[in-house]
């Protein structure tokens, strides 16, 4: 008796020691304050996912930027100090700068032009993706970008002068910008409120519940309501993380990553859509442009297309982009 008791032991001990040896913790970082859908999704899914693979793949989440700005997520990743992130167009174009397409201004009127490009370009990113090391695992969008700030915009000729945020290190915002006849402020995203606060810059650009979450709202006196960009998202891992994830766990991740990213763009677009009431609740005065101010903004966002083709993209991936939208 003696003599099983000590095997049952040592098997017991070997069977610990191998699940503590292949068990991986995924560290994985958002921007995404405590609360927003995005971290509650990320939470549903460390829960998820522990449970489906029985502990041997677990989540932690670095939320409301406490990694740094998405600049520092993407280093963290390179260097192995994060295996992932939920990262906004800007993030995932430092890692592939092609993505940028999908947030060419005035490129989408409505969300079904957005399911519809994403749908047909999808296999082509997550195949660029993986060239550079990533797995593009779902979409995380976060909404059609509005202009917040202290003076009524309503038309191209009322930005002159305004300090407008611009998201440092952003090659598209800069070509916007440029092509607005607008001066930017570049700044760090973490750094938005801090400068609003103390007037170094005097608008801002966001989604509603993005403004409302980063309380960029508070600061600010006016919203147009004018969809500049969609700004597109994803949830991505190294794939030096994804290799520590045997074969049968990663199908059942890349399953309820899918199934869960789906739910949270839906759930992004009625949490725009009721922020903007928020926002007009919160004193905010919504500004609408004239048809002929829009137009004259469309017509600058197709110049922008133009100008970035070689720098960000080929024209033969915007042609591929455009051709979904027929």
């Amino acid at each position: 008796m003696k003599k099983i008791l000590t095997v049952l032991v040592v098997v017991c001990a070997l069977t610990l020691i191998s699940f503590q040896v292949h068990a991986v913790e995924l560290k994985i970082a958002t921007l995404a304050p405590q609360g927003t859908s995005m971290h509650n999704t990320f939470e549903k899914l460390g829960k998820d996912i522990k449970a489906a693979t029985g502990g041997r793949v677990s989540i932690k989440i670095f939320g409301g930027g406490v990694q740094g700005d998405e600049k520092d997520v993407v280093r963290k990743m390179r260097y192995g100090q994060l295996d992932g992130a939920a990262l906004t167009g800007v993030g995932m174009g430092m890692i592939d700068p092609q993505i940028r397409v999908l947030e060419l201004p005035f490129l989408f009127k409505n969300s079904s032009e957005v399911d519809k490009v994403y749908a047909g370009m999808e296999p082509f990113f997550k195949s660029a993706f993986s060239n550079k090391g990533f797995e593009l695992l779902g979409w995380a969008e976060v909404g059609f970008v509005k202009i917040f700030s202290n003076k009524a915009i309503r038309e191209k000729t009322d930005l002159k002068g305004v300090k407008m945020w611009m998201w440092e290190g952003d090659p598209l915002a800069k070509a916007m910008y440029d092509a607005m006849g607008v001066t930017p402020v570049p700044l760090a995203i973490t750094d938005v409120l801090t400068s609003l606060q103390t007037n170094l810059i005097d608008a801002a650009y966001a989604p509603e519940f993005g403004a409302i979450g980063f309380q960029w709202h508070t600061k600010t006196k006016y919203m147009t309501d004018v969809n500049l960009v969609n700004g597109t998202g994803g949830i991505i891992l190294t794939k030096k993380a994804w290799a520590k994830i045997s074969g049968g766990d990663k199908a059942i991740i890349k399953n309820l990553i899918k199934a869960e990213a789906k739910k949270l763009v839906q759930q992004t677009r009625q949490d725009n859509l009721e922020s903007k009431q928020a926002v007009k609740s919160a004193g905010i005065q919504v500004v609408t442009p004239t048809p002929e101010a829009v137009e004259e903004l469309r017509q600058i966002g197709k110049q922008v297309r133009t100008t970035l083709v070689g720098n960000l993209y080929s024209q033969q991936l915007l042609d591929m982009v455009l051709s979904k939208l027929k």
